[in-house]
C-alpha cells in the first residue's frame, strides 16, 4: 500500500497588504521588494482570526475534496509555529470543531518545512496500515510575530492555511520517496524572540544549496532523473531561492509553482496553498511526477517526490 494525497483545501484571509501599503509604513519600495523577493502582496489575518480558525477552514475543504467525513480521520497533524496558545494544540482545537472524534491530534514545529514533516509522518501511519486517513494542515498567522518596524522581515511574510488528506492511493501513484533533515547549528540564523529574527544572507545561502540538493536526492531515491519531473512546488520564500531550485532541476519556468508574488512567505502553509492553485489551474494533472521541497527555521528541510493522483 502506498500513501498519497487524496484531498486538499486552503484558506486565505480577505485582507490584502500590498507593497505600496508597506511603502507608507516603512522605508522601502515596491520595486526593491519585487526585485529582491518577487513578492507583490500578501494576505493578513484579521485581529480576531486565529490560527485554528484558518486551519479549520482549510481542513473542512480538504475533507470535502477527499469525499470522506471527519469521523473517518484517524490522526490530525498541524504544522505551525504560530499556534493560538502553547497548548492545547491547534490540532486538538480543530479536532473538536470538525467533530473528528476518533482522531489523535498533535502539532508539529518545523517552521517552513513543517508541511513536509507532516506529510511524511502521516505516510508512515498509512503505509503501516495503522491508520487509513490522516489530516495534515500547514497554517501560520505570521503577522502576529512580525516586527512591522523591521523592513528586512516585514515585507516577506503572510498568513494562510493549506490542508491535505493522506490516504491509500492506486498503484503507481502517491509518495515515491522523501528526505527530511535538520541542522540545529543554524538555529541562530532564523528564530523567534518576540518577533521573527533572520540573518537573510545566511538563510539564503543555506536555502539555495539545500533545496537543490534535496530535489536531486529524492529523485535518486525514487530511481528517477531530472528529466522525469513534470512540476516543481518549492516553498514560496523568495523567488531567487525558488529559481535556484528550478535551475538545478533544469526545468522550464512554466513547470515551477509561483504564488509568492500573491501570498508572500506563508511558512508551513506555502506548499499546500501553491499546490492547490496549480491543480485548479490544470498545471498539475493525474500521473504527473511532482517534487515538493521546503526549508525553514531550525534549520529544517524536507522534500518529496510524488506521482500525483488518487
Amino acid at each position: 500500500m502506498r500513501a498519497g494525497i487524496v484531498g486538499m483545501g486552503r484558506y486565505l484571509p480577505e485582507k490584502i497588504l500590498t507593497n505600496h501599503d508597506l511603502e507608507k509604513m516603512m522605508d522601502t519600495s515596491d520595486q526593491w521588494i519585487r526585485t529582491m523577493t518577487g513578492i507583490e502582496e500578501r494576505r493578513i489575518a484579521a485581529d480576531d482570526e486565529t490560527t485554528s480558525d484558518m486551519a479549520f477552514a482549510a481542513a473542512q475543504k480538504a475533507i470535502q475534496d477527499a469525499g470522506i467525513t471527519p469521523k473517518d480521520i484517524d490522526l490530525i497533524l498541524v504544522a505551525t509555529v504560530t499556534p493560538d496558545s502553547p497548548f492545547p494544540s491547534v490540532a486538538c482545537r480543530i479536532q473538536e470543531r470538525l467533530g473528528a472524534t476518533k482522531a489523535a491530534a498533535m502539532d508539529i514545529s518545523a517552521a517552513c518545512a513543517g508541511f513536509m514533516y507532516g506529510i511524511i509522518t502521516g505516510k508512515q501511519f498509512i503505509e503501516s496500515q495503522a491508520y487509513k486517513y490522516v489530516l495534515v494542515v500547514g497554517v501560520e498567522k505570521l503577522s502576529k510575530i512580525t516586527d512591522w518596524n523591521d523592513r528586512n522581515t516585514a515585507v516577506l511574510f503572510g498568513d494562510g492555511a493549506g490542508a491535505a488528506i493522506i490516504g491509500p492511493v492506486s498503484e503507481n501513484r502517491g509518495i515515491l520517496s522523501f528526505e527530511l533533515g535538520a541542522d540545529g547549528t543554524g538555529s541562530k540564523h532564523l528564530y523567534q524572540d518576540e518577533y521573527i529574527i533572520m540573518n537573510g544572507r545566511e538563510v539564503f545561502k543555506f536555502a539555495v544549496r539545500q533545496m537543490g540538493e534535496s530535489c536531486i536526492n529524492v529523485l535518486e531515491k525514487a530511481g528517477l532523473t531530472k528529466e522525469d519531473v513534470d512540476f516543481l512546488i518549492p516553498h514560496q520564500a523568495n523567488i531567487r531561492i525558488m529559481e535556484a531550485s528550478r535551475q538545478r532541476l533544469e526545468l522550464p519556468i512554466e513547470k515551477m509553482s509561483k504564488t509568492v508574488n500573491k501570498y508572500g512567505n506563508t511558512s508551513a502553509a506555502s506548499i499546500p496553498i501553491s499546490l492547490i492553485e496549480d491543480i485548479e489551474a490544470g498545471r498539475v494533472k493525474d500521473d504527473d511526477l511532482i517534487v515538493m521541497v521546503g526549508f525553514g527555521g531550525g534549520l529544517t528541510w524536507g522534500a518529496i517526490a510524488m506521482r500525483w493522483g488518487k
